[in-house]
């Protein structure tokens, strides 16, 4: 009979993935530097690609595996990281700042825990395993090159307007996920998973949650506007 490898956090795989997260957008953006802006079109297409296909594909094996009805309940992109998947497509490909700012802010704060503690059973080499870490990996390195490689940068109305977002989606889903029996955003239970941000019952670590991520967010913009200052007073 065949065996199924599980998953072991901080394994050596776990290690190697959570490695190539910060090693490809730091070779993607020594590469574009050095390129045009064909090279930097290339890549940006190849990049949205690997995300779209990968996103697709797991749709696709879901529904063969679950139907239509649990389908709509568990795997429409609703979470924090299929909407950040499919907004850094649309970076990619069109170099959008509004959707950057649900990758970068939505992305580094919480698809990177999502990283570090995933909810995942399956080990590598398995399907599972690797369509996760290419979704959720893809989502930070994504964002680091988007930082990196194309010059692209969070400002206070972008917090404002990703953390407004993150606001509105939660209220939305507080009233879908009932109707649907889902658990979306993680907003009727909590996820099984070594996350330290789940440590309060529900309903309380929902506002816990948006505090932690408001001060997340907080700190994502932080280097960005001390740079800016830092400019600011040596011209003056």
């Amino acid at each position: 009979m065949p065996t199924h490898s599980q998953f072991q956090i901080l394994s050596a795989p776990h290690i190697a993935v959570l490695c190539l997260v910060f090693l490809v957008p730091a070779i993607l953006t020594f590469v574009v530097r050095r390129g045009g802006e064909r090279t930097t079109t290339v890549i940006c297409i190849t990049f949205a690609a690997v995300i779209l296909v990968n996103e697709v594909a797991h749709w696709i094996y879901q529904l063969s595996e679950v139907g239509v009805g649990q389908f709509v309940v568990r795997h429409l992109p609703l979470h924090i990281c299929g909407i950040a998947a499919l907004s850094l497509v649309v970076t990619m490909i069109f170099r959008n700042r509004y959707t950057f700012e649900i990758v970068y802010f939505w992305g580094l704060a919480g698809t990177a825990n999502a990283l570090v503690t995933p909810q995942l059973e399956a080990g590598f080499p398995e399907y599972r395993f690797l369509q996760y870490f290419i979704a959720h990996g893809g989502i930070v390195a994504g964002a680091l090159f988007a930082v990196w490689g194309l010059g692209m940068r969070p400002t206070p109305a972008s917090l404002a307007r990703a953390f407004g977002l993150l606001a509105l989606l939660t209220v939305v889903l507080l009233v879908v996920n009932p109707l649907l029996g889902s658990n979306y955003m993680f907003l009727q239970t909590p996820p099984v998973s070594a996350s330290p941000f789940f440590f309060a019952p529900w309903p309380y670590y929902i506002p816990i949650l948006g505090g932690v991520g408001l001060l997340f967010f907080g700190l994502l913009l932080a280097p960005f506007e001390v740079a800016g200052w830092w400019r600011r007073r040596r011209a003056s």
